[in-house]
Order: C-alpha cells, then structure tokens, then sequence
C-alpha cells in the first residue's frame, strides 16, 4: 500500500480508502469510478468486462469485442444499422458477393447447396441457422413440438416416428394411460 492511506484508483488515479474500495483484475477503484467506459453504468462483480486496461459492462464489451454477423442481434427479430462508430470501431464495407465454385453438378447439390434438409418445412439447412435433434438437422423456428409449437431444446425434446414433441405433449399422446399415469396431483384419467 502506498504511502497516503490506500491504493490509486484505476480511473481518476486518486487514494482510493477501504471503505470506498472496489477490486477488479488487482486494481483498486472507488465504488464511484467503477464505471463502463463507454455508457458509463455502474459496475459490479457480475456484470464487468476487462479488456487490457479498460472496464465495460458486458452489453457494450460485447458490441465492441464480441463477434459480429448474422444471429448476434440485440435480441429477438432485432435489426441494427448501428456499425459501432460511436465504440472507436471503423466500419468496413462488404464486398461484393464472390459465389463459390460447387464442383458437384447434381440436381439435388444445386438446389440445396449441398446441405442437410429440415424434415418440417423440406427446405436447405445452413450452418447458421442448424438445430440438430432426434437425428436431423432443423432450422430453429422449425425446431418446435409438433402438437402445441412450443420451442424445443435437446433436453426437452421427445420423438417418435421422426417427429418432435415437447415432454409434456409426448406423455398425454405416447405415454401409459390408466389410473395412476395423470398429469399432475391428483388427476385421474379415465381411458375405454
């Protein structure tokens, strides 16, 4: 500890006393100078980003550092024009659309690109936009049950005869029936 009481804080380079102490990759800040750099919200444990010498919250660190393109939007359906000037990131053209030479000819390759094919709608499923479960490859929005269109993960998938089925919908159709098998405290099923 320095001579002055405490340790210089990563951002105004003031004391920074126990009371009003804040650590963060060794370095000492004021609870006040716990800022992200670039919106300037308050900090905490959870929710800091480090790059090099430089604080963010995880929003901003991952506009600015985190991998950019399609499906690493801001959230569901969300388009942004923003290229991140106002982050110190220079912008950078496309270029123009070079089409890869497919050295297979056949029909199916030159219709589907070469890639696997969703067994819900029948059409092409590409690297970005693949779910893979109960064996084949989905787009995401076809990757749902197939009686109640709940969104599915691996673990909450069920499938019989190459369909998908959320748990809940797969035990009331392909489960036991009978006294004792209800769907909850209590309830009876009555099957003839």
């Amino acid at each position: 500890m320095p001579l002055g009481g405490g340790n210089k804080c990563g951002c105004c380079q003031k004391t920074v006393y126990f009371a009003e102490e804040v650590q963060c990759e060794g370095r000492s800040f004021h609870r006040s100078c716990f800022l992200c750099m670039v919106c300037r919200k308050n900090l905490d444990s959870t929710t800091v980003a480090v790059h090099e010498n430089e604080i963010y919250c995880k929003a901003c660190y991952g506009k600015k550092y985190g991998p950019k393109g399609y499906g690493y939007g801001a959230g569901a359906g969300t388009l942004s024009m923003d290229k991140g000037e106002s982050l110190g990131i220079k912008a950078v053209e496309p270029q123009n659309h070079q089409p890869t030479n497919n050295p297979n000819t056949s029909k199916f390759a030159q219709k589907f690109g070469g890639s696997d094919v969703c067994p819900r709608c029948s059409k092409a499923v590409y690297a970005a936009e693949k779910v893979i479960g109960a064996g084949n490859a989905w787009h995401r929005g076809c990757f749902r049950c197939a009686m109640c269109g709940k969104g599915l993960e691996s673990t909450t998938l069920a499938d019989k005869d190459g369909e998908i089925y959320c748990k809940g919908c797969y035990a009331k159709n392909f489960g036991p029936k009978g006294f004792g098998y209800g769907q909850g405290a209590g309830a009876l099923s009555h099957t003839q």
